[in-house]
């Protein structure tokens, strides 16, 4: 199989789908490489670094697109990629298509079969294409966070820590996943006075196990909510259904509510946003005021950390696209039930019922 990586387009957008030893396990196992011209300059690699891992260079994305069998991307296709693609092509990204109706026409216009990384799924139930991307956001947002509180940025002009004498930040964060985890550890590192809200009693037990004294738990409702984003410094949003969109767990009323000055960070919004007030922004332009309240809302998050991103997410989709390269999409979701999961648009259809659903359309899988 040929297989297509052209450069990324969205805007700010570093990283890219396959890094030189990745190259090198698909060559080894005689597939043919495709990689546009300055693919990988965002995360330090250059073209001769994937010529010497056996790859061809193409000047051009449209001959990526033109000759390959399967494309592999890290963000969705932009209307002018979906343009390029073509019926029985493959295409293996991340897609997040309940957000995005536009993108999901010019899919289906494209007749291409379109697999999603954020609904792959493992065998214990577990997104595991979606998972390093989220352990890096849910990092970043309390980085993010941090700097937007800053009064320079638009914020409080609140240190996350506070020091001796002097109170730390309120931090709240919304959703006790793999996002919401890893941002309370952040956050907890950092000495702020943290509280992870989610539905799940045992998750919220397990997150009770592993922090400790250093974090508080509740479990969410509309009250409870209401509640601590009143008096929060900082709020993450890290609520996920897969392949639907997100809740809005924080209304337009509640932002009213809050202190001129907080920062509101939505690890959702490529999902939608879970905060009312939401809408994306990119890298050049992250952030907005909404009644004072600043919100950052980047719909590409690990983005800005391209190397340390690219690396753990080939880390996990490497053996998805040697699967879908050895033995073609079929087979290879008749091998494994989870990646057929993945299977969001195919031969002019939407095919995944979660996604079709928060769409307004009717899911047809393949026959």
């Amino acid at each position: 199989m040929r297989i297509g990586v052209p450069r990324e387009i969205k805007v700010q957008e570093y990283r890219v789908g396959l890094v030189p030893a990745g190259v090198r396990e698909l060559i080894a196992a005689g597939h043919e490489v495709l990689i546009e011209s300055g693919a990988g300059n965002g995360i330090g690699v250059d073209d001769a670094q994937f010529r010497e891992s056996g790859a061809t260079i193409a000047p051009r994305a449209a001959e990526v697109f033109e000759r390959a069998d399967m494309i592999v991307k890290v963000k969705e296709p932009q209307p002018v990629e979906c343009q390029m693609l073509r019926p029985g092509q493959v295409l293996f990204t991340y897609l997040h298509l309940a957000a995005d109706p536009v993108q999901a026409q010019g899919l289906i216009k494209s007749g291409a079969t379109a697999i999603a990384y954020e609904t792959v799924t493992a065998p214990n139930g577990s997104l595991p294409l979606l998972t390093p991307m989220s352990e890096v956001a849910g990092r970043m947002s309390i980085q993010v966070g941090a700097a937007s509180l800053q009064k320079a940025n638009g914020g409080l002009g609140v240190l996350l820590g506070g020091v001796p004498g002097v109170p730390p930040a309120k931090v709240v964060i919304l959703g006790g996943g793999v996002s919401g985890t890893h941002a309370a550890e952040m956050a907890v590192g950092l000495r702020a006075d943290v509280t992870v809200v989610d539905r799940s009693v045992d998750r919220l037990r397990e997150l009770s196990a592993i922090f400790g004294a250093s974090l508080r738990t509740e479990y969410s409702t509309i009250e409870t909510i209401e509640r601590l984003v009143r008096d929060a410094d900082l709020v993450v949003g890290a609520v996920l259904v897969a392949g639907a969109a997100a809740p809005k767990l924080v209304t337009r009323a509640m932002v009213k509510s809050m202190k001129s000055g907080t920062v509101l960070v939505d690890i959702s919004i490529d999902q939608g946003g879970c905060f009312e007030t939401s809408h994306p922004t990119t890298h050049a332009e992250p952030t907005f005021l909404v009644d004072g309240v600043v919100h950052y809302c980047v719909a590409n998050m690990p983005g800005a950390v391209p190397r340390t991103s690219t690396f753990a997410l080939t880390n996990a989709t490497l053996p998805y696209v040697r699967a879908l390269a050895d033995l073609g999409w079929q087979a290879a979701f008749r091998r494994d039930p989870g990646l057929a999961g993945g299977l969001n648009v195919h031969a002019g259809e939407i095919t995944h019922a979660v996604v079709a659903r928060a769409l307004g359309l009717k899911a047809r899988p393949p026959s």
